[in-house]
Order: C-alpha cells, then structure tokens, then sequence
C-alpha cells in the first residue's frame, strides 16, 4: 500500500505523445505512450484534453476519464526493474505523490487544485497484454498484479484544470472501505462489505458489475 508522504499533490499530468504499435494487444496502435505536458491542461467528462483511447471498447469513457499512479509506486518498481519508471510509463494521466492511491475507497473524492476539478474514484486498472507489450518485461500481468498497486482510475465530477503541483485533497470517503487494492483482488474481501460498497452510490458501472459477478460466482462455489 503507498503510503501518503507530505503534502498530496500532481506530480505531471500526461497524455498521448503519439500512438505505438500494440505489440501484443488486439489493435495495430495503442496510446499508451503518455507523456508530460507543460502548463495547465483542460479535464471534462471524458478526460484530460489532448489525450486518447484507441481501445475504446476496454479503456476511456465517463468511468475511467483518468488514469492515477502513484509516484511512490512508480519508484519501487524502478528498483525492482532497475530503471527509472517516468511520468506516464503506465499510461496515467495523473503521477500523484503523497495519495494513498491503492488504499483509495471507491467512490472517494478528490479535490484537485484551485480550479474546480474534482474527481471520483471508480475502479482499479486492470493490466492487458497491450501493457505488456508496451513494457517489454517478461510475466509483465501476472508481476504488475502480484505487487497489487494498480492505480485509479477516477471519474470526472466537475470539470475544471489540472497542472503539475496541484495540491490533491480527498474530501470525501464513503464508509464501506472497500479500497483499490481490495477491488483489484476481491476474492479477498468479505461478502458483506462487498455487497455494503454496492449500496454506496460511487461504486457503479463496471465495477459494480464486476463485484456482482464475484458476488455470484461465490454463490455458485458454496
């Protein structure tokens, strides 16, 4: 779990540098290639203005608008890679420091900046074989889920804009508990709590469908 660190804020926020070849995914191109961009950018419901999805079946829209990973996550896959993992090597939108990102509820808050831009978080990443080819290291999936620290991805609840050393404020966070990191592996989490974070107006869309679906497959094993 990272560990919030000081006071919460953007380190970058990044988006498609140019589309690559999807070495291993579905698609000729990805636009995983995500880098920092200067100066402050615009967020709407569908996301950071200027960046892309070519797999829009399986990545973009209202529920995944953007992409967080924390920096503090990025710097202890640097050691266990050895090289430096940048801004936007995952693909996110925002580098966050000092976020709890794998221990954020769902449903949780974020008050980013002084410009209006709060954000909603929705659900874990989770990583395809288009993301193992864009990294080129051998049982990418099965490694980058066994450390579970997926980062977020967050909906847009107002719009607003977003710059490198905004400040970042959780203003809200639903009472279930049900985190990140838990949703990214829920055969670990209790039914109960499970079927508590569906109450919770935050939890919907795919990832509502998806703890149902574990919720039923439990049910079918008993």
């Amino acid at each position: 779990m990272t560990a919030a660190t000081g006071t919460a804020h953007v380190v970058a926020a990044n988006v498609v540098h140019g589309l690559v070849p999807d070495v291993l995914g579905p698609l000729d191109r990805s636009a995983i290639d995500k880098r920092p961009v200067e100066g402050r950018v615009r967020v709407g419901e569908l996301g950071l203005d200027g960046d892309q999805q070519v797999d829009k079946k399986h990545h973009g829209g209202v529920d995944q608008a953007v992409y967080a990973y924390a920096r503090e996550d990025a710097r202890w896959w640097a050691t266990e890679l050895g090289y430096d993992i940048t801004p936007g090597r995952f693909g996110e939108n925002l580098t966050t420091d000092g976020v709890d990102v794998t221990g954020a509820v769902l449903g949780e808050r974020w008050r980013v900046g002084d410009d209006g831009l709060l954000l909603e978080v929705s659900s874990p990443r989770v990583p395809c074989r288009t993301f193992q080819g864009w990294m080129q290291e051998p049982s990418w999936v099965k490694r980058f889920t066994a450390h579970g620290a997926p980062g977020a991805y967050l909906r847009v609840i107002q719009p607003g804009t977003v710059g490198a050393g905004d400040s970042i404020e959780v203003i809200h966070r639903p009472r279930h508990g049900v985190t990140i990191g838990e949703a990214f592996l829920p055969r670990r989490v209790d039914d109960d709590l499970l079927r508590r974070a569906l109450e919770d107006p935050g939890v919907r869309g795919a990832m509502a469908r998806a703890i149902r679906r574990d919720l039923a497959a439990r049910a079918r094993g008993r």
